[in-house]
């Protein structure tokens, strides 16, 4: 297994497709991705994140911000204000997000979290968040128990060549029994470096930040892992990154 520890999300991202670049087919298997969450990811990566979405707006693919806003609608979160609140404005505007072109009708990331499929395979009523969130509050800190899942086998589990969805199929999130710090952890059966994993590893650090907050805890860092990570692009299409952002001093293998 591949394994890669970084000190920030730019560097976890660089690292991956580095090591992409120089494996066979492009592509790692399995691959394991570990960022510190210790330094908010929102203050960092600003200039990559720029080039990125022009790259990514320019080939017809969705941008960071709204890949990383299918796991965590960050914009529609106030952390001083109370959590159902950003369940109910998500829900409200559910219905034009399923309509969007780059979004499939047969589901989303939240919505899958805070509304788990009932026996029908529709949306129900199943917030695995919250509920997270309450059985930690009440003194249950079994680790098992604090995990959501996004794959649905009735829905999901089929005989289709091309899906897209879910690729991120759970996230789980362990506390430190010695302290008050956290780490979410996902598992992606397939994770696309390129046009997705940037987005993917921002919004998975939103939505641990989230849960940090909400369980009266600190987000330490992010666990990202992939069956199958690959990048889909040629390497030519991603030297231009890799010549202006990442580190020299990093080691050929891309841990740090």
């Amino acid at each position: 297994m591949a394994e890669i520890v970084c000190r920030s999300l730019d560097e976890a991202w660089l690292a991956a497709v580095q090591m992409a670049c120089h494996s066979r087919a492009r592509e790692i298997s399995p691959l394991s991705v570990t960022f510190d969450a210790a330094k908010d990811p929102e203050s960092q990566g600003a200039d990559l994140r720029a080039v990125m979405n022009e790259l990514l707006q320019s080939t017809g693919r969705a941008t960071v911000e709204t890949v990383a806003n299918t796991i965590f609608p960050n914009s529609l979160w106030n952390p001083s204000g109370d959590r159902q609140d950003l369940f109910r404005r998500y829900r409200k505007i559910l219905p034009a997000l399923r309509r969007h072109p780059q979004n499939r009708r047969r589901g989303l990331y939240f919505e899958r979290l805070i509304g788990y499929p009932s026996g029908d395979g529709k949306a129900g009523t199943n917030n695995q968040l919250d509920h997270i969130i309450e059985t930690f509050a009440r003194g249950n800190h079994r680790r098992s128990a604090l995990q959501a899942a996004i794959f649905y086998p009735p829905a999901d589990l089929n005989h289709a060549r091309q899906q897209g969805f879910p690729c991120l199929q759970q996230v789980a999130f362990a506390h430190c029994q010695s302290g008050r710090a956290l780490t979410i952890t996902a598992f992606y059966a397939m994770q696309y470096l390129f046009k997705r994993a940037y987005g993917n590893y921002l919004g998975l650090a939103r939505l641990g930040e989230f849960m940090a907050h909400e369980m009266g805890l600190k987000l330490e860092r992010v666990v990202c892992f992939s069956a199958v990570a690959k990048l889909e692009v040629s390497v030519r299409q991603v030297e231009p990154l890799l010549s202006k952002f990442w580190p020299r001093r990093q080691s050929g293998n891309g841990n740090s």
